[in-house]
């Protein structure tokens, strides 16, 4: 299945993102770090009414897709993740490029620090 990225949230899907990433940053797994929506899978999905959002979240060193059912009212969203494939590590599959941007700004800082810089893509993992 190919899947559309777009690096950009519509401002009807906002307030559902925002719950999303506020409840993921509250998760063990966010590992302390905070996390923010750089990317959104599927968007037409998500705006024909679908609880289903898929988001791009990078915080720390890493960018993760991870997938949540957010539901309820701007007054009181229910969030709860629907991330189901992982790997035998517990980390979900990697099955997406990186989005625009979500490392651009570090390989700009990194870029005039070095000569060169070396990028390596890892089984799909980024």
């Amino acid at each position: 299945m190919i899947h559309k990225v777009s690096d950009t949230i519509p401002d009807l899907l906002a307030p559902r993102v925002e719950a999303a990433v506020a409840w993921f940053n509250n998760s063990p797994d966010a590992a302390g770090n905070t996390f923010t929506a750089t990317g959104l899978l599927d968007a037409d999905h998500a705006l024909s009414g679908s609880d289903e959002l898929k988001l791009v979240l990078c915080g720390g060193d890493r960018c993760e897709q991870r997938s949540f059912r957010v539901s309820g009212s701007h007054d009181h969203w229910s969030v709860e993740p629907l991330d189901k494939t992982f790997s035998q590590q517990g980390r979900p599959q990697a099955d997406l490029d990186p989005p625009p941007g979500a490392r651009l700004s570090w390989l700009d800082t990194v870029m005039s620090q070095h000569v060169f810089v070396l990028l390596l893509f890892y089984r799909g993992f980024w």
